[in-house]
């Protein structure tokens, strides 16, 4: 993808409005509760919890007067939407700017380009540390010389705590803030004098393939022997607009004939549906046609398709979308690097294949996303124009998804064969062949696998942000049709 503009692919297009639809009662609802109306509507006919929600049942609507009065009581868009869901929903969201999600979904964010973790510093208390994961090429970040590995603990003159890090680092009007260093010794945090200013950039287009290179290796004194071309692949969002550009990495791995491929998806928290079945089918390419997915919506929606003759699973593919040959390499085992950070279309990838090939799962249990879900927008007419009057949307888990074997059970995430975890206080150069985890799966591969024990405590006291969670994608971007 050479440049940013949004490809508009994935989205479902459905006209919520009630003066509209001429199935539904005609209801005359105030401008402040067709917000309401909208994600109330759009919940009951699309979620995939909507039978566990007694608030989301047909029967809210069958009284006029009564369903007025919910909607009432209930007019703030955000407040609403979060009373409808599923107790056990940990991923359907909803904005009030459908322009920044559509980008957000094309890897289009405001970012200064460092991507951070956070930390306790020490077990229960408030103290926080981050720490520089990787940094965007041509970014803000990427011309201050931050490296991958170096630490914060204060920003913009703050000590980093439970209690503020939101307000100082995620605040949407933060657009610009000074980190300042430190270094790790003895266990404790010694500022080093360095303050970096970061300026994010609004429209920043985040790549998605970050590293693709060839490593050659030999076995030393394991029992496999050889010399192995192994191709490593650092990729951090599915997004289709990238399909080309994966398709020519792997005509580079083909050409240079690799013997095992290396899938780096530790920060990858998911992304569309389609671009994961592509990224599979170029790893194989045996099973061009054969069933990679298969979709389980709600009770209303797969009645509905069933009645229809709707196929619902996902197929490898030998092409591109615009009829570009799959450069595949036909290879019959995976390795693949995960986080707990892995999310959504990386499980998927993980579990589609797994049913195929042998797919070698290396470092942390992954997230435990095994569900997905659409854009859906309020629609006030026939020819799809949005409603002029809001730009709220909302992303509603819709699906279960399973492999072709019908697995779908890794909602406490996928347990790895090999559990690495990076060392926070010793982060690597990622795509070095010294890089804990791509040295640890070098030695998988060439019988030199020796186990050695982290002893970095600030690996387990790491913050997950229930926000951040939200984030994490599986997109559904060949959505069945509703007539």
């Amino acid at each position: 993808m050479k440049s940013s503009k949004f490809l508009l692919i994935f989205f479902l297009f459905i006209n919520f409005s009630c003066s509209k639809d001429k199935d539904d009662t005609l209801i005359e609802l105030s401008s402040d509760l067709e917000i309401s109306d909208f994600v109330w509507k759009g919940l009951n006919e699309f979620y995939y919890w909507q039978t566990k929600v007694p608030n989301l049942n047909d029967s809210k609507v069958e009284n006029i007067n009564i369903y007025t009065q919910f909607i009432s009581q209930n007019s703030e868009p955000k407040s609403f939407f979060d009373i409808l869901l599923y107790s056990q929903d940990r991923f359907s969201w909803i904005v009030d700017d459908y322009v920044e999600l559509e980008n957000s979904l094309q890897g289009i964010v405001a970012s200064n380009g460092m991507e951070f973790g956070l930390t306790r510093q020490c077990s229960g208390c408030d103290e926080l540390v981050g720490y520089v994961k990787y940094v965007h090429p041509e970014s803000s970040a990427s011309e201050k010389n931050i490296l991958r590995g170096d630490l914060f603990t204060a920003v913009n003159g703050f000590n980093l705590t439970i209690n503020n890090y939101r307000d100082i680092l995620f605040a949407d009007e933060m657009m610009s803030y000074t980190i300042s260093l430190s270094n790790y010794e003895n266990g404790s945090f010694i500022p080093d004098g360095r303050n970096i200013t970061l300026i994010k950039e609004t429209n920043f287009e985040k790549k998605p393939i970050h590293i693709t290179k060839t490593i050659e290796a030999g076995s030393i004194t394991g029992a496999v022997t050889g010399t192995y071309k192994i191709g490593y692949l650092m990729y951090n969002q599915f997004v289709s607009g990238y399909d080309e550009e994966l398709n020519d990495v792997f005509a580079d791995f083909k050409s240079e004939n690799i013997t095992d491929l290396v899938l780096d998806l530790r920060y990858n928290r998911g992304g569309a549906i389609s671009s994961c079945v592509v990224l599979s089918s170029l790893i194989t390419g045996q099973f061009t046609g054969e069933v990679f997915s298969s979709q389980n919506w709600n009770d209303k929606l797969n009645k509905y398709w069933e009645e229809k003759n709707q196929d619902l699973n996902d197929y490898f593919v030998g092409s591109l979308s615009n009829g570009m040959a799959l450069n595949s390499l036909n290879l019959s085992k995976l390795y693949v690097l995960t986080s707990s950070e892995s999310a959504s279309a990386s499980e998927l990838l993980i579990n589609g294949l797994a049913s195929h090939i042998n797919v070698i799962h290396i470092g942390d249990t992954t997230t435990g996303k095994n569900v997905g879900s659409i854009t859906l927008y309020d629609y006030i007419d026939n020819d799809g124009n949005k409603n002029p009057n809001h730009k709220y949307a909302m992303q509603p888990i819709v699906l279960a998804i399973a492999n072709s074997d019908g697995f779908s059970d890794y909602t406490e995430g996928l347990k790895p064969d090999h559990e690495i975890k990076e060392s926070v206080s010793q982060l690597g150069v990622l795509g070095d062949t010294t890089e804990s985890l791509l040295s640890k799966t070098i030695e998988i591969i060439n019988g030199n696998f020796k186990r050695s024990s982290n002893q970095d405590n600030l690996i387990d006291n790491r913050i997950i942000d229930p926000e951040m969670i939200k984030e994490q994608k599986l997109i559904i971007d060949n959505t069945p049709n509703i007539k």
